[in-house]
C-alpha cells in the first residue's frame, strides 16, 4: 500500500448511507469499490475479485470475509488477504478517512 501522503482522497459515501455488515458498491473517481461498516470501522476494497474480476458486491459477506459469487474465492475484507482460492492474489484495500459524516477513500494519483 502507498504512503498516505501519496493518496488523493475522494468522497465515497455518508456514514448514514451504510448499514452495519452490508456490502455497499460505489464508484469513486472511476474506481469500483466496496464499502462495509464493521461496528465502528469502515473498510474499503476493490469490487473486482483478483481471480477473474467477479463482482464482489454481489458476493456473500460473513463476519469479516467476502466470497466471490463466481468461483467462491474468499477474502478478509479488513486486510484483503486471500482466505480461499482459486484466487491467489490479495484484494486491493483502500485507506479510509472519516471527516464528520463523510467517508473519504484514498486513491493513488492517476
Amino acid at each position: 500500500m502507498m504512503s498516505e501522503e501519496a493518496l488523493e482522497y475522494y468522497k465515497a459515501a455518508e456514514i448514514s448511507e451504510l448499514q452495519d455488515g452490508k456490502v455497499h458498491s460505489r464508484e469513486v473517481d472511476g474506481e469500483l469499490i466496496c464499502l462495509i461498516k464493521l461496528d465502528q470501522e469502515i473498510v474499503a476494497f476493490t469490487d473486482n475479485c483478483t481471480h477473474i474480476s467477479g463482482p464482489l458486491n454481489q458476493g456473500e459477506f460473513d463476519g469479516c470475509s467476502i466470497t466471490c459469487p463466481w468461483h467462491g474465492a474468499r477474502f478478509d475484507v479488513r486486510t484483503g488477504k486471500v482466505l480461499r482460492g482459486p484466487a491467489r492474489q490479495d484484494l486491493y484495500t483502500y485507506t479510509v478517512k472519516v471527516e464528520g459524516e463523510t467517508i473519504l477513500v484514498g486513491l493513488p494519483p492517476a
